[in-house]
Order: structure tokens, then C-alpha cells, then sequence
């Protein structure tokens, strides 16, 4: 029930930032990146996670929830930084090189130095103001129930969904709508699991969300030419890996969530 009034707060918050997208279309035409005016519906789920919590503990739980989001001496093993950070450009790399090889040639990257920090500023932001409600909040109790592999789905799910609306606002085509929202589920199946393993960190996975954005929005140029079919492809292998490879099951949970297994250990 706690999920599902969250859920249902995150939508209903996003209305407006819906309507006003469907309104400024032409505006998001002009803009160099295909990015719509409904993305400021970020701070949504941020605010409906605030909202309960303020309701369910009263403003000691909001501060509680708020000091997580610099949570990021609780990765005691300090090399998952680099997976947290350099997974998504690494995926981002080997789409481009495949697209190079498969199809008619991409241009060359050529966004400034300035733009990038920009990304890396404004994503950040945003990220912050999805994490604070999908992993600060919701994903607790939906791991309690339904385990860690069972929690990333649903959430990869909603929150696929919850994007669909600002991706055709953004003029993409449904097919790759589709195959964005199943990037969308691999990519929060990832998240949970490196969530789990790696401290339980919501900096972490606020870093993670960042550079999701971050990288897609430098392919090759302020995310021009992107196939998300690629991408869904390069995230399935690596989900696989993780699965059957890695020797840590993303299902592996105890009570309340929590990994049976030590959480801070890069290796077995």
C-alpha cells in the first residue's frame, strides 16, 4: 500500500509538468537536445516521498531522508565508484562503435567542455529530485516484499511508464519509445543491484541516474542518432552478467531488504 500511494502521488504530481510539455512543443523543437518541458517533472517523485514521509514521521524522517542523498561514505569499498560512474559511458561507447559498424556512419562528437559540465550540473539535480522517492523511499518496501529482483522490475516498470509521456513529447517515434522503456526496466534492475552490493548508497545511485543522462545526452552530440535497441541489447548482456556471473544474486535479500551477503566486497 505504501508503494502504491507513492506511485500514484508521482503521477498526480506530474500532471501539470504533462500538460505544460503538450503546450510548449515548439519550444522543445528549438532546443538542441530532445528534451521536453514535462522533464522538470523530476522533482516529482522527490516531493511525493517528502510529502509522506513529512506525513508518516514528521520532519525528523524528512531530514533523515534528506541527509541520504550525501550518503556516500556508506560505499566502504570505494571502486564501485568507478562502476557507478563509468558503466553508462562504457555502454554509451560500445552502442556508438556498434552503430559505426552496423549502419551509416554517426557524426563525431564535438559537444563543448562547457555543455558537458552542464549535463553533468543539471542531470545531477534532476537526478537527485527521482532518487530521493525510487530508491530513498519506495524501493525499501518493495524490496521487503517482492526481493530485489521483484522491487527493480516493478520500479523499472512504473518508471518506464512514468517517462512515456515526455519521450513522445519529445518527438521520438514509438518504436523507440519501446525499446527505451525496456532500457528503462534493465537499467533499474542494474541500479538495485548495484544499490544492494554496493552500501546501500543513495548518492550512489544519484551519481548512477546522473550519468545515464549525462552519457546519452553526449551521443554523439547532445544525443542525437541514439538507438535505444542497441542500448536495451548492451544493458540485457550486462544484467546477464550480473545474474549468472557475478557469483552475487540480485535476489539474495533477508528481512526488510537487506543483503545476506556482506555488502561492501567487490569480490566473492
Amino acid at each position: 500500500m505504501k508503494s502504491i500511494k507513492f506511485f500514484l502521488l508521482v503521477f498526480a504530481l506530474s500532471i501539470p509538468f504533462w500538460i505544460l510539455g503538450t503546450t510548449a512543443r515548439e519550444f522543445t523543437k528549438s532546443l538542441p537536445v530532445k528534451l521536453p518541458i514535462s522533464a522538470l517533472m523530476a522533482v516529482c517523485p522527490a516531493l511525493a516521498a517528502l510529502l509522506l514521509v513529512a506525513k508518516e514521521s514528521k520532519l525528523r524522517g524528512v531530514q533523515a531522508l534528506l541527509k541520504r542523498v550525501f550518503d556516500g561514505k556508506k560505499v566502504r569499498d570505494k571502486r564501485w565508484f568507478l562502476l557507478i560512474i563509468f558503466l553508462m559511458p562504457v555502454v554509451m561507447l560500445l552502442a556508438y562503435g556498434l552503430m559505426q559498424l552496423a549502419g551509416p556512419p554517426l557524426p563525431e562528437a564535438h559537444t563543448s567542455l562547457l555543455a558537458a559540465l552542464l549535463f553533468c550540473f543539471v542531470f545531477f539535480v534532476g537526478a537527485i529530485g527521482e532518487e530521493i522517492g525510487w530508491t530513498g523511499y519506495v524501493l525499501a518496501p518493495l524490496q521487503h516484499r517482492w526481493g530485489a529482483l521483484g522491487a527493480s522490475i516493478i520500479l523499472g516498470v512504473v518508471w518506464a511508464i512514468w517517462h512515456i509521456i515526455p519521450y513522445a513529447q519529445a518527438l521520438h517515434p514509438p518504436s523507440w519509445i519501446v525499446w527505451q522503456c525496456i532500457s528503462t526496466v534493465l537499467l533499474r534492475i542494474i541500479m538495485v543491484w548495484l544499490y544492494n552490493h554496493g552500501g546501500q548508497s543513495l548518492l550512489a545511485m544519484v551519481l548512477f541516474h546522473a550519468m545515464i543522462n549525462v552519457s546519452t545526452f553526449l551521443f554523439p552530440t547532445y544525443g542525437s542518432h541514439y538507438n535505444p535497441l542497441v542500448g536495451a541489447g548492451i544493458l540485457m548482456a550486462a544484467v546477464v552478467v550480473i545474474a549468472f556471473f557475478w557469483k552475487r544474486p540480485i535476489i539474495q535479500l533477508g528481512p526488510g531488504g537487506r543483503p545476506l551477503r556482506p555488502s561492501c566486497k567487490m569480490g566473492r
